[in-house]
């Protein structure tokens, strides 16, 4: 096996569980991200400490590795494309750019996919915001089409909201106006693809928020019926295929009271609600990751164990300390030095036996 250089573009705990994984083949990784505390600068050979945008130091990356790969959407499209055009970036920039805007997304996922989604429109005014509402007529989401996640960058819009303030407050004039989904639980999948179109799905799983911020995932979605089990494989199938996806993908699903589902959005990387694989699969998803990207064969993912993730946000992190000894539970911490409300620091599979 050749002993390729691996780029990750984004040092946070996704890159560090992916330089992780890489070492096991004995990857060197090296790693691009403008904060010098960066997690995952702790265990890479190489890092790159420059604004993402800083193009002199974008092309020296790029032409330092041999591959690259992305752990956040919200990577300038030009930097991306400027390491595309000297090494291999897994996933591509095309599905960068469908991946980071809500409105691209959203049409594709309608359009190109054929898979279902709520409602949406277009807002890029206030006279906009209006009309789709009238047009939606229900409650809805007002979102901006970029960098929001966790939560951030949207407002529930209802019968007595002030659609004027909610304009002025949400702090941008790019957005998208989403009808609000009555959902029985939020699913979510992560399928891998390689260069010679092959594909491995992981279980379907249930995911449990607090505050907008992921708190469990339960692997596999328990109860969950046979339909609703292929129905999301199937819609995880057509969307990688649509987007040619030579990488790793989670869609975040809304399973409705009838039977149907509705995906919410999609993420080009690995994903929190796919941490549960460290420890539950022959394959976790950051292997995954690191195998397409380089083109080593996708790994099996089987299950091994039920697992649920627990996310340690802010001081949960010192439960671990009362768990790391517990033979069911893996405790994984993120090296960060900082603890903060509502800041990502570890998390905890625990094994159902």
């Amino acid at each position: 096996m050749k002993n390729n250089i691996l780029g990750i573009i984004g040092g946070g705990q996704l890159g560090r569980m992916t330089a992780l994984a890489a070492a096991k083949f004995g990857i060197e990784c090296h790693i691009f991200d403008p904060d010098s505390n960066a997690p995952a600068f702790k265990v890479c050979s190489k890092s790159y400490i420059y604004d993402y945008e800083n193009i002199n130091a974008i092309k020296e990356f790029a032409s330092g590795v041999d591959t690259a790969l992305y752990e956040f959407e919200n990577i300038p499209l030009k930097s991306a494309k400027i390491i595309e055009e000297l090494c291999l970036l897994r996933p591509s920039s095309f599905i960068l750019s469908v991946s980071q805007d809500r409105l691209i997304e959203k049409k594709f996922l309608l359009d190109k996919a054929k898979v279902q989604t709520a409602k949406f429109y277009e807002c890029n005014s206030y006279e906009d915001l209006v009309n789709a509402k009238n047009l939606i007529k229900g409650p809805s989401v007002l979102k901006t089409r970029r960098f929001g996640y966790d939560g951030k960058g949207q407002i529930k819009i209802d019968s007595d909201t002030d659609l004027l303030s909610a304009w002025k407050n949400i702090g941008s004039d790019k957005l998208i106006l989403e009808e609000f989904i009555s959902f029985k639980r939020e699913l979510s999948i992560i399928i891998a693809r390689d260069h010679n179109n092959n594909v491995q799905l992981y279980d379907t799983v249930e995911n449990k928020h607090k505050n907008h911020i992921l708190d469990q995932t339960i692997a596999p979605a328990p109860e969950i019926s046979s339909k609703i089990s292929k129905l999301s494989r199937d819609i995880a199938i057509s969307i990688a295929n649509e987007l040619n996806l030579i990488g790793i993908l989670a869609i975040e699903l809304f399973e409705l009271n009838n039977g149907d589902l509705i995906v919410n959005e999609i993420a080009p990387r690995p994903h929190n609600s796919g941490h549960w694989t460290m420890d539950g699969c022959i394959t976790d998803q950051f292997e995954q990751a690191v195998r397409a990207a380089v083109g080593i064969n996708l790994g099996s993912t089987e299950r091994l164990f039920n697992i649920v993730m627990q996310n340690l946000i802010g001081d949960d992190i010192y439960l671990a300390d009362d768990l790391i000894n517990d033979p069911n539970c893996r405790v994984h911490l993120y090296g960060k030095q900082e603890v903060r409300p509502g800041r990502k620091m570890g998390h905890i599979n625990r094994l159902i036996r």
